[in-house]
């Protein structure tokens, strides 16, 4: 079996970690497979929604350091970042469709910075968060600085930063980190709930509003609600559009195309 496996169905496309013996601690031929997954998925008219999980009651222990064994000169640490590790992350925040994690087990140092890189995050209650990079005397390499402060405050970001320390999954609750907690055993079946309900919907307002959330972080009032019309007027014209009418007035589940 592949150490990352890709796999599409009913509209969800699942990116599953599938290293359970290293907590799917991820290879640089993993990061490779990750990030192609994602870009494939941005343009495939089959896919709506995208669900990153992992194997074995564990979502992600970050890097496989017996991986990075022989890059050990400054410029080729900086190459495996740059056009390794990052282009995962980057293709997460480029992705407009709903991307949604399953965390169950740990997510730790960059596996917690894949999952902060997702629209939302469901976890196990046995799950766990650290951004453990402080404890080996390393800086956030895949954009936990950026992505953690977003979302839980810059004072709570910076102690999690600062000491590196667990959160459990009722705490990452509290703080926002993760959406709901689920017993082990359901954490897939609500997962796909999820995943269902948003692949069931119009695709086309799905990714306009995902656009609009995102670039309303970078843009004043009167900007976004500009970037609204703009929106709008392209989503009336669309032929989900009207079939969501028409469900609406004849009471009725609606059949989106994404058209």
């Amino acid at each position: 079996m592949a150490d990352l496996e890709y796999t599409i169905e009913n509209g969800i496309a699942t990116i599953l970690l599938n290293r359970p013996h290293r907590k799917n601690a991820f290879t640089l031929d993993m990061l490779d497979t990750w990030a192609d997954s994602l870009r494939s998925a941005r343009t495939d008219p089959q896919v709506r929604v995208i669900l990153v999980t992992g194997a074995g009651g564990a979502f992600c222990a970050g890097v496989d350091l017996d991986d990075l064994a022989e890059v050990t000169t400054t410029l080729a640490r900086q190459e495996v970042l740059s056009q390794r590790v990052h282009r995962v992350a980057a293709a997460a925040l480029e992705l407009d469709k709903p991307l949604i994690a399953a965390v169950d087990g740990v997510a730790v140092g960059a596996g917690m910075d894949m999952a902060l890189a997702c629209d939302i995050r469901l976890a196990s209650d046995r799950a766990g968060f650290s951004e453990a990079y402080v404890r080996v005397g390393l800086v956030p390499g895949d954009g936990g600085a950026y992505l953690l402060p977003r979302i839980v405050g810059q004072a709570r970001a910076l102690e999690l930063l600062w000491t590196g320390r667990f959160v459990d999954a009722h705490e990452a609750l509290d703080l926002g980190i993760v959406l709901s907690v689920h017993p082990p055993d359901q954490l897939a079946e609500g997962a796909d709930r999820l995943c269902r309900q948003l692949a069931d919907g119009p695709p086309v307002a799905i990714r306009a509003i995902k656009r609009l959330v995102r670039q309303g972080e970078r843009v004043d009032f009167t900007t976004a609600l500009s970037m609204v019309a703009a929106e709008q007027a392209v989503i009336q014209s669309t032929q989900d559009s009207a079939e969501a009418l028409a469900a609406f007035r004849e009471k009725r589940a609606p059949k989106f195309t994404g058209t």
